[in-house]
């Protein structure tokens, strides 16, 4: 990628924008058109909740991680700190994960069914447009520090979009 990234790695804070829209539209295609007439099972509704709060527990813990490194939040801003422990020695992405796996979660827990699909298209537009740059964004401003931490912790989970070390 040609562009500076040193400064900050994007103009608009991409994750939060993706999933509000999923959920906008989740919710929206639930109204017009239900996937599913008949309700789940009580054990998938079961799952479904599980899954919604460990994202929620996910999300939390990566951000009490993130605030105790005094580094920021917010994906359009500059990093302050490489924060390699807590969630994020599980993931180099544990907010985002965080974040899809409640998406799922409502899709399962509330028997909205047009969220799970969402759930896997807004984690692809997160990794396409917010994740690479803001990997970008880290290699530039920790340099081997970055490239040994992305080396170990995979971006996802040890699954998803790319593999362990590939940045």
């Amino acid at each position: 990628m040609p562009e500076d990234f040193r400064a900050r790695p994007n103009v608009l804070p991409w994750p939060p924008v993706i999933f509000a829209a999923a959920w906008i539209l989740g919710f929206a295609l639930e109204s017009i058109a239900p996937l599913g007439e008949e309700s789940l099972p009580a054990w998938a509704l079961t799952i479904g909740r599980l899954i919604a709060a460990t994202g929620i527990a996910l999300d939390l813990w990566a951000m009490a991680a993130m605030t105790a490194a005094r580094t920021n939040i917010m994906p359009n801003r500059s990093a302050r700190r490489l924060v390699t422990s807590g969630p994020f020695s599980l993931s180099r992405n544990p907010i985002y994960l965080g974040n899809t796996l409640v998406t799922l979660g409502i899709g399962l827990g509330l028997g909205a069914l047009w969220f799970i699909p969402l759930a896997g298209v807004a984690a692809v537009l997160v990794e396409r447009l917010a994740i690479r740059r803001e990997e970008a964004h880290l290699a530039a401003k920790f340099g081997a520090e970055w490239t040994a931490y992305a080396a170990a912790t995979p971006r996802w989970l040890g699954f998803g979009f790319s593999t362990r070390g590939r940045t």
